[in-house]
C-alpha cells in the first residue's frame, strides 16, 4: 500500500534524516539502538549508533519482532533518547516512529504490549487506492525515483516551531472538560475492556491542538476532539465482547453517547 514510501517522502519533505530497520524475529535490541566494538587503535571500545539515531524511524512490520525488541523502543519514544550499556544518549530532534505492522492473524507475529501501542499517537489504515490513484500508479514513474527528488517544503527548524505554536493554542475548560468525560467513559465498562491513560488522553489534545492550528485557530473546538478522537485512541483499547463492534466504530459510538460541552 506503499507505506514505506509515504514515511520516506514525509522524512524527504521535512528534510529530516531517514533510517528504515526491517523488523523479523531475529532482531535484537541491539541492533536498534547500536553496540560498541572494542578498537584496537584507540585501546577501548567506541559506540557504534544503530538506525534508530535518526530524525524519522521506520519500523516495518513491527510485530514481526519479539516483545524483547519491540520494547527497545520505549524509552526512545517516550524520553527521546536510550540507554545502553549503562550510558543514555540523547537522540536527534525532532523524533518520530512510524510503524507498519501485519494482520494479527499472520504467522509469525507478536501481538503488541498496551505500554508499546499507548505511545503511538495514532494508528491510521491507508486501505486500498481509488481507481484513479491506483491508474497513476500503474501509468507513473517508479515512487521510489520520485521520492529521491522530492524538495524539503520545510526545514528541521521550521518544523520545531510549528511544534512549539501548537503547545502554545489554548484548550479552554469546558474543553478539557469534555476530553475527561471522553476519558472517563472508556473507562466505564460499558465500551472498553480497558480505559484510556492519562498518556492518551494528553495525545488527543496535543492532536486536537495540531488540527486546530492546520484550521488557522489559536483555539480547540470540540469538532477538532472529534476529528482526531478515533485514529488517536482506538488503537489503545479493545471493545467489548458483546459490542459487535470493530474499536474504531466503538469509539465513534461513545462519542456520539458522550454530551458535547
Amino acid at each position: 500500500m506503499g507505506k514505506t514510501t509515504l514515511a520516506h517522502a514525509l522524512a524527504r519533505a521535512f528534510g529530516l534524516q531517514f533510517s528504515r530497520v526491517q523488523f523479523t524475529a531475529d532482531l535484537m535490541p541491539s541492533d536498534l539502538s547500536g553496540v560498541s566494538v572494542y578498537d584496537r587503535g584507540r585501546e577501548g571500545f567506541v559506540f557504534h549508533p544503530g538506525p534508530i539515531f535518526a530524525q524519522v524511524l521506520l519500523a516495518d512490520e513491527i510485530n514481526r519482532a519479539s516483545p524483547k525488541t519491540q520494547s527497545a523502543l520505549l524509552e526512545a519514544m517516550e524520553e527521546k533518547q536510550v540507554t545502553v550499556e549503562g550510558e543514555t544518549r540523547a537522540l536527534p530532534s525532532p523524533f518520530f516512529v512510524i510503524a507498519t505492522q501485519n494482520p494479527h492473524d499472520q504467522l509469525g507475529t507478536f501481538a503488541l504490549p498496551e505500554s508499546q501501542l499507548d505511545r503511538f499517537l495514532m494508528r491510521i489504515s491507508l486501505g486500498y487506492p481509488d481507481r484513479a490513484a491506483e491508474r497513476a500508479l500503474y501509468a507513473g514513474a517508479d515512487r521510489r525515483e520520485m521520492v529521491e527528488h522530492l524538495d524539503n517544503t520545510l526545514s528541521p527548524i521550521e518544523l520545531q516551531v510549528l511544534q512549539e505554536q501548537v503547545q502554545k493554542v489554548h484548550a479552554a475548560e469546558p474543553l478539557l472538560d469534555y476530553v475527561q468525560d471522553l476519558v472517563a467513559a472508556s473507562r466505564s465498562g460499558r465500551w472498553f475492556l480497558q480505559g484510556l491513560s492519562p498518556r492518551a488522553g494528553i495525545a488527543v489534545i496535543r492532536a486536537a491542538k495540531a488540527q486546530a492550528l492546520l484550521s488557522g485557530r489559536d483555539y480547540v473546538a470540540p469538532d477538532d476532539v472529534q476529528a482526531v478522537f478515533p485514529q488517536t485512541v482506538a488503537h489503545r483499547m479493545v471493545p467489548v465482547g458483546d459490542a459487535g463492534r470493530g474499536p474504531i466504530e466503538q469509539v465513534r459510538a461513545m462519542l456520539e453517547a458522550v454530551p458535547l460541552p
